[in-house]
C-alpha cells in the first residue's frame, strides 16, 4: 500500500498537468469520495468531510502541494476513526489473545502511519528522519499484529487454541511487499542505511514464526538479525581493502551478538524441546547458545577482520567449544544456568518420570576434564597458547593435559577401579609429555625421553596385573562361598576385571599407536630436512661448475640412484640429534600390533580379516641398525607381509589342532573328519602354500630383479589347498599366494622396462 502510493503520486503528478484535466480530476475525487462514505454508512449530515479529502487529494496531485495531502490524511484518518467506532468499538470480542477495542487502535494507528508514509517520502532531505520514523514504526505494529494473529489464534476468549485464523502465505506477503519497499525507498535516497537495516531485519524476523511455535519468535528474531546483521548491511564501503570496522567496534558488536543470544535462551530452549521431545540439559542449551555466538560472529570476522589471523583462532575456539558442549553436555551448576520462568517450569514437570522412569544416574562431571583437554590442544595447534616457544609454559601445558586425561579416563572406564587411578593418571602425563616433547624438544628433553618411555612401558604390565590381582584377592578372602547370591557376586566382579583388562588393554594400545605415529612424523621431517639440505649444497656446487650440457641417460640414472640412498646417511648422521627415536618408535609399533592382536582373540575369538587391518600399523617401523640389520625405507612392506603370512599358518595351525584334538574321540578314519588322515591331508595342503610366500616376502625385502617364471610356476602349487582343504584359513592362504605371485610377476615386468628405458 505504501509503494503503491508513493509510486502512483509520481505518475500521477505527470499526467495531471493542464487546466480543465485538472478540474475534472478533482469533481470526480469529490463525487467518488461523497459516494464511497455513503455507502459504507457515513452520516449525511458530516457528508462534507469526506468530499473535502477527496478534494484536497485532487488538489495534491495537480497542484503538487504537500499540506493538501497531509489535510487528505487527517480527515481520512477521522472517517477510518469513526468506521471502527462505529462499526466495532461495542463489540465485547477477544480476537487473537486480546480485546476487539485493543485491536482498533493498532489497525487505526497502522492505516494512519500507512497513510502518511507516501507524504512524508516527498519532505526535504533534512526531514527524511520523520520517514524513516513512520516506516519502524509501521513495521512495529505489522509485527506485533502479525505475530498475535499467527501465533494467538483463538477468536474468542474461551476458543480453539489450535485453529490458526491468519494464512501463512499473507506472512510471506506483507513480508516481501515490505523489503521491496525498503529497496525502492533506499534506491530513491528517502531512506538512510541505519533505516534500511533496522527495517530488513524486522520484515525478515517475521518469517521465523513459519518455522518456530513460539509466541516472541518474532521479537527474538529481530533481535538477533540486527545482532548479526550490521556487518552485512552498516559497513558496506567496497573501496577500502583492510578492515571497515576498528577492533572496539568489532569487540562491541561480539558482545551485542552475545547479549543478543542470551535474551534469546527461552527460544532456543524452546526449538531444542521441540526437537528433542523433551526439556534439553543445560549444558546442550549453552552448547548451542555458544554455537549460535560464534556462527553469528562469523560475518564479523570473515568480511573485515579476515586479515586477523588471531580473530579465525579464536572464532574456531568458540565454536569448537559449542559442539563439545553438545556432544558431551557437561554438568553446570544452579548459578551458571541462567534459567528463566520458562525453563524453570519446564525443568518441574513430571513427564518424564512418568514416561521414561527413573535411570540410573552415571557421574558427568569427568566430561569437564575431557572438554578442557580438547580445547587446551585446540588452542595449543593454533599458538593461542604460545608453547612452542617457552618451554616451561610447555611443560605445565603437558602436565595439565596428563592430569586431566588421566582423570577423565579413570572416572569414566575406571570407576570402581580406584587402585589403578593414580597409575593411569601417571601413565597419560608420561604419554603428554612425551609427545609434547618429541614435537617440540628442548636442551634437556632428548635425555629424558627415553626414560620416560621406559616407565611407559614398565608400567603397563605392572597396571594389567595389578587390577586383576587385588579384586580377586578380595574374593578370594571372602567367606560366603555357600551362599548363591554372592557367587553371582563373585561372577560379576571376575567379569567386570575381565573388562577392566580389555580397557586397559585399548588405552596402551592407543598410547603407543600415538608415540609411534609421533616419532614416524619427526624422523620423516627430519629427513626431508637433510635431503633439502643435501640437494641445496649439491645444487648449488653443480652451479659454480657451471655446467650447461645436458646428462646422459645412463648418468641421470645413476644420479637417481644416489638420491635413493639420502635417507641411509640421513639416518648415520642423525646421532646427535636423537638416535633414541628409532628403537623407541619400533618398540611402540610392535607392542601396538601386539596388544592389538590380544584385543582380536579377546574380543572376535581371532578373526582372520582382522589381521589385514592390523598388519598396516607395522609401517610404522623405522630404519635402525640395532632393530634389523639391512631394515629400511625400501623393506617398509616386508614386516606387514610377513604378519599377515605367519599369522594365517600359526591360525592354520592351531585350528587343525583343534579339529584334531577336539573334534572327534574316537580316532575314525573317516575322509574329511577330524582324525590323522584329515590333519596330514591339511598340512600337507598348508605346505604348498609356503613356496608363494615365500617368494613373495624374499622379493619385498630385496626388489631383486628374478627369473618371470620362479612366480608363474609357485602360482599352481596353491590351488590345490584352494579346492581341497578343509580349513578356511589354508584357502586364504592359497588366495593370497596366487596374489603374490600375480603381484610379484607384475612388479618385476615393470621394473624390466623401467630398466631399458634408462638405458
Amino acid at each position: 500500500m505504501l509503494g503503491g502510493a508513493t509510486g502512483a503520486g509520481a505518475y500521477a503528478l505527470g499526467m495531471i498537468s493542464d487546466a480543465s484535466s485538472s478540474v475534472a480530476f478533482t469533481a470526480l475525487a469529490v463525487v467518488v469520495s461523497a459516494a464511497a462514505a455513503i455507502v459504507v454508512g457515513f452520516p449525511l449530515v458530516f457528508i462534507a468531510v469526506p468530499s473535502i479529502a477527496g478534494f484536497y487529494l485532487a488538489r495534491f496531485f495537480t497542484k503538487k502541494s504537500l499540506p493538501s495531502y497531509f489535510a487528505f490524511v487527517s480527515l481520512s484518518s477521522m472517517m477510518v476513526i469513526w468506521f471502527v467506532m462505529h462499526n466495532f468499538w461495542d463489540l465485547n470480542i477477544w480476537l487473537a489473545g486480546m480485546s476487539l477495542k485493543t485491536f482498533c487502535k493498532l489497525i487505526v494507528a497502522d492505516v494512519v502511519l500507512a497513510m502518511a508514509v507516501p507524504g512524508l517520502a516527498l519532505l526535504p532531505s533534512k526531514l527524511h528522519f520523520m520517514t524513516e520514523v513512520a516506516l519502524i514504526s509501521h513495521a512495529l505494529l505489522l509485527c506485533y499484529i502479525e505475530n498475535r494473529f499467527f501465533n494467538y489464534s483463538s477468536i474468542y476468549y474461551y476458543g480453539l487454541e489450535d485453529d490458526i485464523m491468519y494464512p501463512s502465505y499473507m506472512v510471506i506477503l506483507t513480508t516481501f511487499v515490505g523489503l521491496a519497499l525498503v529497496r525502492r525507498l533506499s534506491v530513491d535516497n528517502r531512506i538512510g542505511p541505519k533505516a534500511v537495516w533496522i527495517l530488513t531485519c524486522l520484515y525478515s524476523s517475521k518469517l521465523a514464526v513459519l518455522f518456530i511455535t513460539s509466541k516472541s519468535v518474532v521479537w527474538v528474531s529481530a533481535i538477533l538479525l540486527l545482532a548479526v546483521s550490521p556487518p552485512l548491511l552498516l559497513y558496506k564501503d567496497k573501496s577500502r581493502t583492510a578492515s571497515k570496522m576498528k577492533a572496539w567496534q568489532g569487540y562491541a558488536h561480539a558482545s551485542v551478538v552475545a547479549l543478543a543470544v542470551w535474551f534469546c535462551r527461552e527460544t532456543i530452549f524452546e526449538a531444542l524441546q521441540w526437537w528433542n521431545g523433551r526439556p534439553p540439559s543445560d549444558g546442550l542449551l549453552l552448547g548451542f547458545c555458544i554455537i549460535l555466538t560464534g556462527l553469528a560472529c562469523v560475518p564479523i570476522v570473515a568480511l573485515h577482520f579476515s586479515h586477523v589471523l588471531s580473530a579465525k583462532r579464536c572464532l574456531v575456539l568458540v565454536v569448537a567449544t559449542g559442539v563439545l558442549f553438545v556432544l558431551m553436555q557437561p554438568p553446570i551448576p544452579l548459578s551458571w544456568t541462567y534459567r528463566s520462568d520458562l525453563i524453570k517450569a519446564a525443568r518441574q514437570s513430571a513427564d518424564d518420570i512418568s514416561i521414561y522412569g527413573f535411570m540410573a544416574s552415571k557421574p558427568t562431571w569427568p566430561s569437564w576434564l575431557i572438554i578442557l583437554a580438547i580445547l587446551l590442544t585446540l588452542a595449543a595447534v593454533t599458538s593461542i597458547i604460545p608453547i612452542k616457544y617457552i618451554v616451561e609454559l610447555r611443560a605445565f601445558y603437558s602436565i595439565v593435559m596428563g592430569i586431566a586425561l588421566g582423570i577423565y579416563i579413570s572416572a569414566e572406564f575406571f570407576l570402581q577401579a580406584t587402585v589403578l587411578h593414580a597409575l593411569i593418571v601417571v601413565t597419560m602425563v608420561g604419554t603428554c609429555v612425551f609427545v609434547v616433547f618429541t614435537h617440540f624438544p628442548s636442551a634437556s628433553s632428548t635425555k629424558l625421553l627415553p626414560w620416560i618411555f621406559a616407565l611407559l612401558v614398565a608400567l603397563f604390565p605392572v597396571t594389567y596385573l595389578l587390577e586383576g590381582q587385588v579384586r580377586i584377592k578380595s574374593i578370594l578372602g571372602d567367606n560366603g562361598f555357600g551362599d548363591f547370591e554372592e557367587e553371582d557376586r563373585k561372577l560379576t566382579t571376575l567379569l567386570a576385571v575381565e573388562g577392566a583388562r580389555t580397557s586397559l588393554l585399548g588405552l596402551y594400545a592407543a598410547i603407543f599407536m600415538l608415540i609411534a605415529l609421533e616419532i614416524k612424523f619427526e624422523l620423516a621431517s627430519l629427513m626431508r630436512e637433510k635431503a633439502v639440505e643435501r640437494g641445496g649444497i649439491r645444487h648449488s656446487h653443480s652451479s659454480s661448475q657451471g655446467s650447461s650440457t645436458s646428462f646422459p641417460p645412463r648418468m641421470r640414472f645413476m644420479q637417481q640412484r644416489r638420491a635413493s640412498t639420502v635417507p641411509t646417511f640421513s639416518i648415520k648422521r642423525m646421532a646427535a640429534e636423537g638416535a633414541w627415536m628409532p628403537a623407541v618408535g619400533n618398540v611402540a609399533t610392535i607392542m601396538c600390533f601386539a596388544i592389538c592382536l590380544i584385543l582380536n582373540v579377546n574380543l572376535t575369538g581371532g578373526s582372520n580379516q582382522a589381521i589385514f587391518f592390523l598388519a598396516p600399523i607395522l609401517l610404522l617401523l623405522n630404519q635402525d641398525s640395532d632393530f634389523v640389520a639391512g631394515f629400511g625405507d625400501k623393506q617398509r612392506y616386508f614386516p606387514v607381509t610377513v604378519a599377515i603370512s605367519g599369522y594365517l599358518i600359526l591360525s592354520s595351525l592351531y585350528s587343525i589342532w583343534q579339529d584334531v584334538w577336539h573334534g572327534n574321540a574316537g580316532w575314525g578314519l573317516e575322509v574329511g573328519g577330524p582324525d590323522w588322515f584329515f590333519a596330514v591331508k591339511n598340512l600337507a595342503l598348508l605346505i604348498l602354500t609356503f613356496p608363494s610366500h615365500i617368494v613373495f616376502n624374499r622379493f619385498v625385502w630385496s626388489y631383486t630383479k628374478q627369473t618371470d617364471s620362479t612366480p608363474l610356476l609357485t602360482l599352481p602349487l596353491n590351488l590345490p589347498s584352494i579346492i581341497i582343504t578343509d580349513v578356511i584359513q589354508v584357502k586364504v592362504l592359497g588366495l593370497l599366494g596366487i596374489i603374490y605371485s600375480l603381484a610379484q610377476y607384475i612388479i618385476s615386468r615393470q621394473q624390466y622396462i623401467s630398466g631399458l628405458k634408462y638405458i
